[in-house]
């Protein structure tokens, strides 16, 4: 058979890719379980996202399914082994500061702008098209090919293990939701509270400063950018306004304050990233935290703001909690504080994702934060484990991604571990492959998330040729 020109077959589909594309991302797929329902245990937004890909299957002719309004997947194709693509079609909350619509899916500049335009949209439906070329050009194949669509990704990953109940795993696959070339490894992520015993408090003292209420962030996985303290202030409140201005003088820091019913209202800005490298951004809780804890503030909010800004403050590492560790495989563990609450009734929280290498013992590190923590007067709650993953650099999987990678770019497939945590570690035997290119700026999770309309063809093409390998 003639090499096929995957490339050009992608760009006869070009309008209609960013047609479904940009419809896809203009739906607000953001987990809302207050307003949820049967129908929709996600919210609407991502039944609707959902629903949106079954439904495009449908229209080209793939067999579809909907299992429990929680995931789904799209097939062509019969056989004895199948091929898993694993996409997700929920995303996590747009934040501020946007240049256009977070969910207009504009395009500008040779780049389609819109949360999920990367993570995991674009992706989404570039491995949809790369199985529409495929079934529309009837290639010969002798396995099932299947994109489980999921909806839950960014939280608990509910959406998979419900899957999973009901339908059979691939034989092997891929997720295209992190870099090119290939990542075989994959940090664990252990996500869990850590929350303040109220039990333990010392009483008496009140402080000069009476914290009503504070909070920042709303997501594990993700650096917060905004952050709030609600004070009840005595006869000191210009000297608290005076030290929180000098306070951002000299952290560069972005902020104001507001009296608001006789309260000093204190906000903080910072900078979102992905909670995978806490490095990558400014968590403007931490930074109002730290601000927080020189003030004389009543004795349970002190020991709360005290504890984070000692074991938080400038260490994304868990080198002050005693816990850190890195191995060749995939470096250093980090801790992102995605989280953090105080209120007068319940105390403080913290909510903090751990992306830990592949060799480190979860159960040990645990161990040291118990008893850390049990010291400080807080204990751990909520505590979740996802094991790493890791892929034999020898398997069939590999070596064929690696030969497609290498025909459609001309560059070596190196593969590489990553902190975050796709799909893939949800196969016995899948990878994480693409979409993001060498070079490109990862910019998942922040405001004005894009992708280069000439990455997502570039990807389809890359996505149809290693899908029909592996399926022919």
């Amino acid at each position: 058979m003639k090499a096929l020109d995957w490339l050009k077959e992608v760009h006869i589909r070009k309008e209609d890719f960013i047609h479904d594309l940009q419809g896809l991302l203009q739906i607000k797929s953001v987990l809302d379980e207050e307003n949820a329902t049967k129908d929709a245990p996600f919210g609407k937004g991502v039944k609707e996202a959902l629903t949106y890909m079954l439904e495009l299957g449908k229209k080209d002719g793939f067999a579809e399914k909907n299992v429990k309004n929680v995931a789904g997947h799209v097939t062509f194709g019969s056989g004895d082994e199948s091929i898993g693509i694993l996409c997700h079609v929920d995303v996590v909350p747009e934040g501020d500061g946007w240049t256009s619509d977070p969910y207009s899916a504009e395009i500008r500049d040779g780049k389609i702008y819109a949360r999920g335009a990367l993570d995991d949209k674009g992706p989404t439906m570039a491995a949809y098209y790369a199985m529409k070329i495929i079934k529309e050009l009837d290639l010969p194949i002798t396995k099932e090919v299947r994109m489980i669509i999921g909806t839950d990704e960014e939280s608990d990953w509910r959406c998979v293990t419900t899957y999973f109940e009901e339908e059979k795993m691939p034989t092997m696959g891929f997720a295209p939701d992190a870099d090119f070339p290939i990542i075989y490894a994959e940090k664990g992520i252990s996500d869990f509270d850590i929350v303040q015993s109220l039990d333990k408090k010392e009483q008496g003292k009140s402080g000069k400063v009476e914290m009503v209420a504070f909070s920042s962030g709303r997501r594990y996985n993700m650096v917060p950018d905004f952050a709030e303290a609600r004070l009840h202030v005595g006869v000191d409140q210009t000297e608290v306004i005076q030290r929180f201005q000098e306070y951002l003088s000299k952290e560069k820091a972005k902020g104001r304050y507001i009296v608001d019913a006789g309260n000093l209202v204190l906000e903080m800005e910072g900078v979102s990233a992905h909670g995978l490298e806490p490095k990558n951004g400014v968590n403007a809780g931490l930074k109002l935290a730290s601000f927080l804890a020189e003030l004389d503030l009543d004795e349970t909010a002190a020991a709360y703001f005290q504890f984070v800004k000692s074991y938080f403050e400038d260490d994304s590492r868990g080198h002050k909690l005693g816990i850190a560790y890195n191995d060749d495989i995939t470096g250093d563990l980090t801790l992102n504080v995605g989280i953090l609450h105080y209120d007068q009734q319940n105390g403080g929280k913290l909510g903090l994702t751990c992306r830990y290498p592949v060799t480190n013992k979860i159960e040990e590190t645990k161990a040291v934060l118990d008893e850390l923590l049990a010291e400080k007067g807080f204990s751990i709650d909520h505590f979740t484990n996802s094991k790493p993953h890791h892929v034999d650099k020898n398997s069939e999987l590999i070596k064929t991604l690696s030969k497609v990678y290498l025909e459609q770019t001309g560059e070596e497939a190196k593969l590489i571990s990553i902190g975050g945590g796709t799909y893939a570690r949800s196969l016995e035997n899948g990878v994480a492959f693409g979409p993001l290119f060498p070079g490109r700026e990862d910019i998942a999770h922040k405001k004005d998330e894009y992708m280069y309309i000439e990455d997502l063809l570039k990807a389809t093409a890359i996505y149809a040729q290693a899908i029909y390998e592996l399926a022919k």
